[in-house]
């Protein structure tokens, strides 16, 4: 079909073509000759018939090329296509601007060339400038639509002084890979802690599903567990997903996708990653970690406290033994090393925040009694 619509489409072009110009050459070549091959409608039909001859040469390839962009277009985000078509409008119309007052100026090289260069070369630096800040426009769009939704709830509330103002929390909350695989945030999705929109970009779901497919074991089983995690929330969960569907192809690295995003958007980065959460601090990006929630609400321990704890492996230290209270706090028991296996009652002497967690020392109460 589109084969038959080119060929047609030369055909005409040939056809108008020998219609204007054949009747021309072949007066010039035969001197003022003014027979049935100097008509313009057997000019028509010489150019119809020259440039239907020549498209067999090169419609296979021009076909293949249309398909090719077609295929291209189509498995395009409609965002990125609606984003590029308005930077082409905008780089035509500029040009179409410019040629106003190049019609008007008497040379040929200004009044017929520079206008059709213009309009090939600002339509195509629109497009360009469209396709390539299509982050930034769809951001525009979201900022706008927001700001207008604020507004529509506020033309409709009653008016609060500054002390009645808090903060909504509803900012966008962008998931990680290792948080996803981690499994915990569906927890702490499910007791309503974790408000706003969940965004889960679409490069973070291709990474996991290339960590499902991994030919090794440990890696599939975390993959797949990711998997099931993002399944719950989305389904069982009462809260609200989005899936991103944009992608940062000038940018490799995950991490620095996730950033730019963030970015983006406003948003803010949920992980247990600990380098991505330095680099979000470095560039002024707001990151929840997990990690740091799960230290926050750890029991508190002081010194005196008395604690029950199963010993299970010795210390690094001469003459220690280690244990773990149940939400994964390490124990660390002085003079222990004898009771590994056994479950004793310990004096907690102190307790140490370090970046891994929280550590408690200990001594046997067996031992504060002897003394």
């Amino acid at each position: 079909m589109i084969k038959r619509f080119l060929q047609l489409f030369f055909v005409i072009v040939g056809g108008t073509l020998g219609f204007v110009y054949v009747p021309d050459i072949i007066e010039f070549m035969f001197n003022d000759y003014e027979g049935w091959m100097a008509a313009p409608y057997t000019g028509a039909i010489f150019g119809a018939l020259l440039f239907l001859i020549l498209t067999f040469w090169f419609v296979d390839s021009l076909v293949r090329l249309i398909k090719l962009f077609e295929e291209k277009i189509v498995k395009a985000p409609v965002t990125d296509v609606l984003c590029g078509t308005l930077g082409l409008v905008s780089g035509l119309i500029v040009a179409f601007l410019f040629q106003i007052p190049l019609n008007n100026i008497k040379v040929a090289a200004f009044s017929t060339v520079l206008p059709i260069f213009l309009t090939v070369f600002l339509g195509y630096l629109g497009f360009q400038i469209g396709f390539k800040k299509r982050e930034e426009l769809k951001n525009l769009f979201m900022i706008s639509k927001a700001k207008d939704k604020r507004k529509e709830t506020q033309d409709h509330q009653p008016e609060k002084s500054d002390e009645d103002i808090q903060p909504t929390g509803h900012t966008l909350k962008i998931l990680d890979t290792s948080v996803i695989i981690d499994g915990r945030i569906a927890d702490i999705c499910q007791t309503g802690f974790l408000e706003g929109t969940l965004v889960i970009p679409q490069f973070v779901l291709e990474e996991l599903q290339h960590i499902a497919d991994s030919s090794d074991v440990l890696k599939r089983n975390r993959g797949r567990r990711g998997l099931d995690i993002l399944n719950k929330i989305q389904k069982e969960l009462p809260v609200h997903v989005e899936i991103y569907e944009g992608d940062f192809e000038d940018i490799a690295e995950v991490d620095s996708k996730l950033v730019k995003l963030a970015k983006l958007v406003s948003g803010i980065v949920v992980t247990n990653d600990f380098n991505l959460n330095k680099v979000c601090d470095l560039q002024g990006v707001s990151v929840f970690n997990i990690n740091d929630l799960a230290n926050a609400v750890k029991p508190v321990v002081l010194p005196g406290e008395e604690l029950e704890v199963q010993l299970i492996k010795d210390g690094k230290e001469h003459n220690q033994g280690v244990g773990y209270l149940d939400d994964g706090t390490m124990i660390v028991v002085e003079e222990g090393q004898g009771y590994i296996g056994k479950t004793i009652d310990v004096i907690v002497t102190s307790v140490l925040q370090t970046s891994a967690g929280r550590m408690i020392f200990a001594k046997p109460k067996l031992m504060e009694q002897a003394l």
